[in-house]
C-alpha cells in the first residue's frame, strides 16, 4: 500500500489524521505504518454506533452435560472413533498464546514463563509434553497451529526454535497471529500510540478462526484432510490435547462442537457456565448468574448451571465456515488506553479514555446449533496459571502437576 491508498482508505472512515506525523517518519517508519493502515479492519467502527452485542436479549436454560459416569460406560467406544479420525489425519489442535506473562510478572510472552522447581519447564513445553501423549500413544503427529499476537509473535517463535520445537516435528507446528483491532476515543477517532503506529489489540479469543483464515492455513488444512480443530488456550498446563474420548464422543453425536467442562467447586466459582441461550448452546459468565439460575435444579437435584467451561474445544472446520459467512457479534469495552496527544506527547491515561473490540469464542459457540458438554475430572486435566499466587495460580499449577506425576 503506498501513501495515496492509505489516505484513501482513511478517507473512507474519517480517520485521515493517523497520517499527521507522515512526513516527519524515516522510510522505514513509513512503511511500517502504512502496512498497518493496510492490515487493519476499520469496518468495525461502525459498530460504536450500534447496540453492543451484549446487549441482545437472552432466555437462559439449562444444557445438559455428558457426565463422567455417562463417558466411562463408552468410553472404548468413543476412543476407537477418537483415534480413527486421529489416524486419518482429521484432527488439528490451536493453541492460542497470543498473551504475555504480565499478571505472572514476566514482559516475555505467557507460554515462556519457567514454573519449574528442580529444572526448567516452561509452559509452552507442558503444552506439547501433553499433546505427545496422545501422538504417541496413536502414533501419529498432530498439525498445532499456534496463535501469537503482534507483541509476541517474535519471541515465541524464536523460543520455540531455540529448544528445537521441545522434540515436536516442526513440520507439524505452524505460527500465525492474530488479528489487531483499533482502539478509539468516544468518538470513534483511532489514537496513535506513536507517530508510525496506530493504537491496537488483539480482537479477542473469538477472533482465532478468522486470523487462521487471513494467514491461508484453513486452505491448508482443507488440502491435509483436517475436519476437526481442538480449541485451547495456554493458561492450562494440564489439560489433555486431541484427547481421542472427548473427540469420539463429539464426532459420535454428530455435535458442531465439543467443550471440555468441570463440576464448579461452589456457586460463585469464577468460571464461565454452559447453557442454552435463546435456544442455542452458549457460555453464561459466573457475574450474570442470577439467584433464579443459582437455585435451578434438576430433576435429581443437581444444580442446573453446575459445568464450567475449562477453554477446550473441539470444533467442526465445516461448521465455522458456514458460521463465518456471517457477522459475528462484536464486544465494544471501555478501556484505559495510552496515546499520543496534539503535541505528539504519549499519555498515559488513569481513566477509561475509548473503546477496543473483541470478539469472543462464546459467540462463536452461540451461532452453532449444538454443543455437547464433556465432563473431566478437574484434577486431571485442570491447571490454570492466571495469578502468581492465590487461586489459579503458578503454585496451584505446580502442586496439581506434582499431583499428577509430572517432574518439575
Amino acid at each position: 500500500m503506498n501513501y495515496m491508498d492509505a489516505k484513501n482508505k482513511l478517507k473512507n472512515f474519517g480517520q485521515e489524521h493517523l497520517l499527521k506525523y507522515y512526513d516527519t517518519l524515516t522510510k522505514e517508519e513509513q512503511d511500517k505504518l502504512l502496512l498497518q493502515i493496510e492490515e487493519t479492519d476499520f469496518s468495525m467502527l461502525q459498530h460504536i454506533k450500534k447496540e453492543n452485542a451484549t446487549d441482545r436479549p437472552s432466555h437462559i436454560t439449562p444444557i445438559t452435560a455428558m457426565t463422567l459416569d455417562e463417558i466411562s460406560e463408552k468410553k472404548g467406544h468413543f476412543t476407537d472413533i477418537g483415534t480413527q479420525a486421529i489416524h486419518a489425519g482429521k484432527i488439528g489442535a490451536v493453541l492460542l498464546a497470543g498473551g504475555m506473562g504480565t499478571r505472572l510478572g514476566s514482559s516475555h510472552p505467557k507460554g515462556m514463563y519457567d514454573i519449574g522447581l528442580t529444572k526448567p519447564v516452561y509452559i509452552f513445553q507442558r503444552i506439547i509434553e501433553n499433546l505427545f501423549t496422545v501422538v504417541n500413544d496413536t502414533k501419529t503427529w498432530i498439525h498445532l497451529f499456534i496463535m501469537t499476537s503482534e507483541k509476541n509473535h517474535a519471541d515465541t517463535t524464536s523460543f520455540f526454535q531455540e529448544h528445537q520445537y521441545f522434540g515436536y516435528d516442526k513440520d507439524h507446528i505452524h505460527f500465525f497471529k492474530q488479528n489487531m483491532a483499533p482502539a478509539t476515543d468516544y468518538q470513534g477517532k483511532i489514537y496513535l500510540e506513536a507517530k508510525e503506529k496506530l493504537a491496537t489489540s488483539p480482537n479477542g479469543n473469538g477472533g482465532w478462526f478468522t486470523s487462521l483464515n487471513r494467514a491461508g492455513l484453513i486452505d491448508f488444512m482443507h488440502k491435509e484432510g483436517i475436519e476437526w480443530l481442538n480449541v485451547f488456550s495456554v493458561d492450562n498446563v494440564l489439560q489433555r490435547i486431541a484427547d481421542p474420548c472427548f473427540i469420539g464422543a463429539t464426532i459420535d453425536g454428530n455435535y458442531n462442537v465439543g467443550a471440555k467442562v468441570v463440576r464448579k467447586t461452589h456457586p460463585d466459582e469464577k468460571v464461565g457456565v454452559m447453557c442454552l441461550e435463546n435456544g442455542h448452546p452458549s457460555i453464561i459468565e459466573y457475574y450474570e448468574l442470577t439467584d433464579d439460575l443459582r437455585n435451578t435444579t434438576t430433576p435429581d437435584g443437581e444444580p442446573a448451571y453446575n459445568f464450567g467451561v475449562i477453554l477446550n474445544y473441539l470444533f467442526e472446520i465445516k461448521s465455522l465456515e458456514q458460521i463465518a459467512k456471517k457477522e459475528l457479534p462484536l464486544h465494544i469495552v471501555e478501556k484505559k488506553i495510552p496515546y499520543l496527544d496534539d503535541d505528539g506527547n504519549l499519555v498515559q491515561p488513569d481513566e477509561p479514555n475509548g473503546y477496543k473490540f473483541e470478539t469472543l469464542i462464546l459467540d462463536l459457540i452461540q451461532m452453532l446449533d449444538t454443543c455437547l458438554p464433556f465432563e473431566v475430572i478437574r484434577e486431571q486435566e485442570f491447571a490454570p496459571i492466571k495469578n502468581k499466587t492465590g487461586v489459579d495460580s503458578i503454585e496451584s499449577a505446580r502442586n496439581l502437576l506434582v499431583q499428577n506425576g509430572i517432574t518439575l
